[in-house]
């Protein structure tokens, strides 16, 4: 038996295997945009919903951050509660029915569905990633003259970025799976093209066993790359302590006076007058 799977194997690929490559370039290329765009969306929503204000701000200011916040809390509760496979029905058939104008690409509306899709899982993994970094570095930039705007983008965002990395990997790993939901709208990706080369020589298991192996080399590849880049964030772990004679006073030099400073022990006097 296992030799006839993998003779079924065989065959289908030296038959279908453009098509099948075909199709994982297809899921690649989406899962990868959507990906990037999510992220977007997903900093976008998670900087404006840490945008402090107090009582004493102006009431345009706290009333136009409320309704956005608002917004936005919808908008991340609609997209997680509810399947993707019925947000891309609702999109490609909704659109049409309510505003008339027909999506002529279905490259455009599979990116839209999977992009928000994922901007709203990482609105709330931004918005935790900004909360986690210590205040005392919004403090701190405040206290050299940063504006909001200022310390989010050189002090919080990098911080946050690499705090958030797994959740942005476990993402992108999780658009390559969920694509598939995509051929209910007819977007030809991998798992469509499953369905396809099924439907043709009636080899199902074969097909389905050669898509394991496929959605299992995308993602292990995947992980591989991004715990690369984790480890490149993080930086090394060793680090070298400063040396005695490196060490430098913040008032002046203060060495050793064993080591040749100007420093005059019996008189505790340094050239020039100064005296300790």
């Amino acid at each position: 038996m296992q030799s006839s799977l993998f003779t079924d194997i065989a065959d289908l690929w030296s038959k279908y295997g453009p098509v099948y490559l075909d199709g994982m370039k297809n899921t690649l290329i989406l899962a990868i945009v959507a990906t990037l765009i999510g992220c977007i969306i997903g900093f976008l929503c998670g900087i404006l919903q840490t945008i402090p204000y107090t009582k004493n701000d102006n009431i345009v200011k706290r009333i136009l951050l409320k309704i956005v916040r608002i917004i936005i809390r919808v908008y991340v509760e609609v997209f997680r509660g509810t399947p993707m496979i019925l947000q891309a029905v609702f999109i490609y058939y909704g659109v049409p029915y309510f505003f008339g104008y027909v999506f002529k690409d279905i490259w455009v509306v599979s990116i839209i569905v999977v992009s928000i899709n994922t901007g709203a899982y990482m609105a709330e993994s931004v918005r935790g990633g900004i909360i986690s970094v210590d205040p005392g570095q919004t403090e701190g930039a405040k206290a050299i003259g940063m504006n909001h705007f200022q310390t989010m983008l050189h002090v919080i965002l990098p911080q946050a970025l690499r705090n958030i990395m797994p959740q942005i990997g476990n993402n992108y790993i999780i658009n390559v799976k969920d694509t598939s939901v995509m051929f209910i709208i007819g977007f030809s990706d991998f798992f469509s093209v499953h369905k396809m080369v099924s439907g043709a020589v009636f080899k199902y298991f074969p097909s389905a066993f050669l898509e394991m192996g496929g959605y299992l080399i995308m993602t292990l590849v995947a992980s591989l790359l991004l715990r690369f880049l984790e480890k490149k964030l993080k930086g090394s772990d060793n680090y070298e302590l400063v040396k005695e004679d490196q060490l430098v006073m913040t008032a002046g030099t203060y060495n050793n006076p064993k080591k040749g400073t100007p420093f005059d022990e019996q008189s505790k006097e340094f050239p020039g007058g100064r005296k300790l």
